[in-house]
C-alpha cells in the first residue's frame, strides 16, 4: 500500500499540518517498537510536516522518567504502564493499544538452533547452554527471572546467566558473542543481523506484552500520530518487524 493511500484511508487529509501548524513531538517508546517507529516516522513526518524526536528504552525505565517529570508528548509503553500514568495524571485521556509482542530465543547467526518446541525442551536447551542472557529490568526480564525460578532451574543457571542493562539488548549481546543464548521480545531480535531467532517461547510459558500509546497533552499532532499508528500502513510495518498489530 502506498503511503498516500494509507493516510487517506484514515482521513489524514483533515489533519495534515501546514508549515505554521507543524509541531515537534517528543515520543518516549519501549525498545520493542524501535525499528517499527524508525521506519514509520519519516512517512508520518512527510505526510503531516510534524517532526518526531524519539527516546527509546525499557518501558519500566521510561515510565519512571515520565513520573519524574520528563518531557513527553506521546508515550508508547506497556498497557499497564500507560494506564498507571493516566491514573497519575501524567498522560491525558484514554490509551490506544498499538501492538502485541511475544518473547523469543536468539542465538548467534550460523549457530545450531536448539529445540525449544516444548517447555521440557526449552529447559534442556537452557541447561545445556554455556551462557544465557536477558535484560534485567523491564517486564520481559522480570517475567524471565520468575519463569526460571518456576521451572526450577534458576539456581543451576545462576553462574551462567548474564543480566544485561537496557543499553545492551539480548540479541546484541548474543551477536557479539557475550552469551550463547539470549531471551527477549522477538521484535528486539530481528533487527540484529548477527543474531538469529530460534523461535518463540513455548505456548504454555509464552509472555505476550501489549504496548499502548498515550498522549500527555492531547494535541492535534499527538492525536494524529496515534491515529497513524492504527493505520493499515503502520500495521504492515509492525507485522514485518515481528509484532502483531492490536485490533
Amino acid at each position: 500500500m502506498k503511503i498516500g493511500s494509507a493516510l487517506a484511508a484514515i482521513g489524514f487529509a483533515s489533519i495534515t499540518a501546514s508549515g505554521a501548524q507543524a509541531a515537534e513531538l517528543k515520543v518516549l517508546s519501549s525498545n520493542a517498537l524501535k525499528t517499527s517507529l524508525e521506519e514509520l516516522a519519516p512517512r508520518f513526518e512527510k505526510a503531516t510536516e510534524h517532526k518526531i524526536t524519539f527516546t527509546f528504552g525499557a518501558a519500566a525505565n521510561l515510565k519512571g522518567e515520565i513520573e519524574k517529570g520528563a518531557a513527553v508528548d506521546v508515550a508508547i509503553l506497556t498497557v499497564e504502564g500507560v494506564d498507571d500514568l493516566i491514573k497519575q495524571g501524567k498522560l491525558a485521556g484514554n490509551r490506544t493499544d498499538v501492538a502485541r509482542s511475544a518473547a523469543g530465543l536468539a542465538v548467534r547467526k550460523g549457530a545450531p538452533k536448539p529445540d525449544i518446541s516444548t517447555t521440557e525442551a526449552f529447559k534442556r536447551t537452557l541447561l545445556a547452554a554455556k551462557s544465557i542472557c536477558y535484560v534485567e529490568r523491564g517486564g520481559t526480564g522480570i517475567y524471565l527471572k520468575s519463569l526460571l525460578e518456576r521451572l526450577g532451574i534458576a539456581e543451576e543457571l545462576k553462574a551462567r546467566t548474564k543480566l544485561l542493562p537496557p543499553t545492551n539488548p539480548a540479541a546484541h549481546a548474543v551477536a557479539n558473542g557475550e552469551a550463547e543464548i539470549g531471551m527477549t521480545q522477538i521484535s528486539e531480535i530481528l533487527p540484529y543481523p548477527g543474531a538469529e531467532l530460534v523461535g518463540p517461547l513455548p505456548a504454555e510459558i509464552q509472555l505476550y506484552t501489549v504496548f499502548a500509546a498515550g498522549s500527555a497533552n492531547a494535541s492535534d499532532a499527538a492525536k494524529a500520530f496515534i491515529t497513524f499508528l492504527k493505520s493499515p500502513d503502520a500495521a504492515a510495518v509492525l507485522k514485518a518487524k515481528g509484532l502483531e498489530p492490536a485490533s
